[in-house]
């Protein structure tokens, strides 16, 4: 199934097709540009840029108001650790890294995090730049589980890593460097 998500996401006409099928919208052109908002493993450049592939056009740092970072997802391996998840809270804030990207490059990040799948769907949401401007990105969340596990030390380790290389904010790399891993 990997595979052929890779394979479809090569071939505009062939994806356009796939996704309507699942019902998922899809509109656009390959080289139309979108923003892509990283607030979990991708934030760090070699998990986007080198186990992703992707090749971002800009970056910059980025706050989703209205939502919570939870690590209430099912991990590899099964109960060992749970990634990152968006969650809505009107309170909340979860700070990450914005990137303009392709909407082809979209695609091949869709193939990558198994999108359209079970686990994750794309979820568009306004994010804040740096400099206060408001802009549409698209991210992945799930339905997570009830309650929240501990995402492993590499995991934790990238995301703060992430946080630190892009330049988020210190009181949230400080809330990230809070963040207990598992053992």
């Amino acid at each position: 199934m990997i595979r052929l998500r890779r394979w479809l996401a090569k071939s505009w006409w062939l994806s356009h097709c796939h996704y309507r099928l699942r019902g998922i919208p899809f509109t656009g052109r390959p080289h139309e540009e979108v923003w892509y908002f990283a607030y979990g493993a991708n934030m760090h450049d070699s998990a986007f840029r080198v186990r992703r592939g992707m090749s971002p056009l800009e970056w910059c740092a980025g706050r989703a108001n209205g939502y919570r970072l939870r690590f209430n997802l099912e991990g590899r391996p099964r109960g060992k650790a749970a990634p990152a998840n968006l969650c809505a809270d009107p309170a909340g804030e979860v700070w990450g890294v914005l990137y303009r990207i392709t909407r082809a490059g979209l695609l091949h990040l869709d193939a990558t995090e198994g999108v359209p799948g079970r686990r994750y769907r794309r979820l568009e949401l306004d994010v804040q730049d740096a400099k206060g401007t408001t802009v549409r990105a698209v991210t992945y969340v799930a339905d997570g589980n009830e309650t929240d596990g501990r995402p492993s030390l590499r995991y934790a380790t990238l995301l703060r890593e992430g946080a630190r290389a892009h330049g988020l904010p210190e009181h949230y790399v400080r809330f990230l460097d809070q963040v207990q891993h598992a053992e």
